[in-house]
């Protein structure tokens, strides 16, 4: 107990580290052409250290101007322990400017390095202080970007099953979402080269209304689909609703909603079968456990998007958690900012037995961002 009272936040340091993607990707709806993170370092007067982390794709200059202007004042002396009275009075100080988006990036990086602290504090791992045990946990590959052609999207495949992933997720919606018998033609093609034995998802990125994506879904359940991620607008909830209410393939949403009341609008409008919120947008570990207990109380399953190492603590703690994703655009970066990041080996993560995430930052990879 004396040790949660002595520590105090005493620093508070933002990094940005950007990497390019190499001839750039594209989804249905967007191009991605950098991909990166943002890192908060917070110290404490006993000199330890807590980070967290969110995206810098884009607008991640304007997050850490509102994390170091606006923010760390309001951390200086505040115990790490202090989450939930600090993300409440954070959220009240700022939903002026932001209820989602850039704001809630910026209290979710606070939020988890905060967390971090708290694990770090009281010498255990973080599944171990939610309550987990296990730390084997399952992960896919996430990938397949629809700006592949079919031989660079079997290829990947197969770089996927090479590396022992038997659960896999592609990219549908080939030019923006308009031509949807061009997505089956690959869809058939992936399933075709990896057989039964292989779970195959599919993320359309926002791309279709309603009934273009149901029309698709009942063209490809052929191919023996675990879900269907984001077929139409994250913020068309009647919309995500009518094609959950048609379609037989479950309906896997939520990484681009925020807080526990996006998770709250998805559930009671029966608009998700999977919920796919992130810690690093939604508000942190403190929103995290919110939503864990919403999705577990309606009996849903709560797959977090990306961020697998801000995650794997979290599926360890929570049966109704199936798997991590990851994103294999990110390897490559993921490997720069940590000097320990597990990598996955036949399908599973293995959770490092270090206190809090688990995770020591390459600071000369960052300062050279800087």
């Amino acid at each position: 107990m004396r040790a949660m009272i002595v520590h105090k936040i005493s620093d508070v340091q933002v990094h940005l580290a950007v990497h390019p993607v190499a001839d750039g990707v594209a989804d249905a709806t967007r191009r991605v052409e950098t991909i990166g993170f943002l890192v908060v370092r917070l110290t404490t007067d006993q000199g330890l250290e807590g980070i967290g982390v969110t995206y810098h794709e884009v607008g991640g200059e304007a997050v850490s101007d509102l994390i170091t202007r606006n923010m760390a004042p309001g951390l200086i002396g505040r115990s790490p322990f202090e989450t939930e009275k600090i993300w409440c009075e954070m959220c009240a100080y700022l939903r002026g400017v932001g209820r989602k988006g850039l704001m809630f990036c910026a209290l979710s990086a606070i939020d988890n390095a905060l967390w971090d602290l708290k694990g770090k504090i009281l010498g255990l791992p973080l599944y171990r202080l939610l309550g987990g045990a296990e730390r084997m946990v399952p992960v896919y590959a996430s990938g397949g970007w629809t700006s592949y052609d079919d031989g660079k999207l079997l290829e990947e495949v197969s770089s996927m099953l090479s590396k022992g992933y038997t659960h896999i997720k592609i990219k549908v919606g080939v030019d923006g979402g308009k031509n949807p018998q061009r997505d089956l033609q690959r869809v058939r093609k992936v399933r075709e080269m990896i057989g039964d034995q292989i779970v195959l998802m599919l993320d359309a990125n926002n791309c279709w209304d309603a009934a273009t994506a149901v029309k698709f879904a009942d063209a490809v359940k052929e191919c023996d689909i675990l879900f269907l991620e984001e077929p139409v607008f994250a913020d068309d909830i009647p919309g995500l609703r009518r094609y959950r209410r048609s379609s037989c393939i479950p309906l896997a949403t939520g990484e681009h909603e925020y807080t526990k009341y996006g998770a709250r609008d998805l559930v009671l409008a029966e608009a998700a079968d999977i919920i796919q919120m992130d810690a690093a947008r939604v508000g942190g570990y403190t929103e995290m456990l919110k939503i864990a207990a919403i999705t577990q109380a309606w009996n849903l399953r709560f797959a977090p998007h990306a961020m697998e190492h801000l995650h794997m603590h979290l599926v360890s703690a929570y049966s109704h958690m199936p798997f991590l994703e990851r994103l294999m655009l990110y390897e490559e970066v993921t490997g720069k900012l940590y000097k320990n990041a597990p990598v996955p080996v036949n399908g599973y993560l293995e959770i490092p037995e270090k206190p809090g995430f688990g995770l020591e930052l390459d600071m000369d990879f960052i300062r050279r961002q800087d």
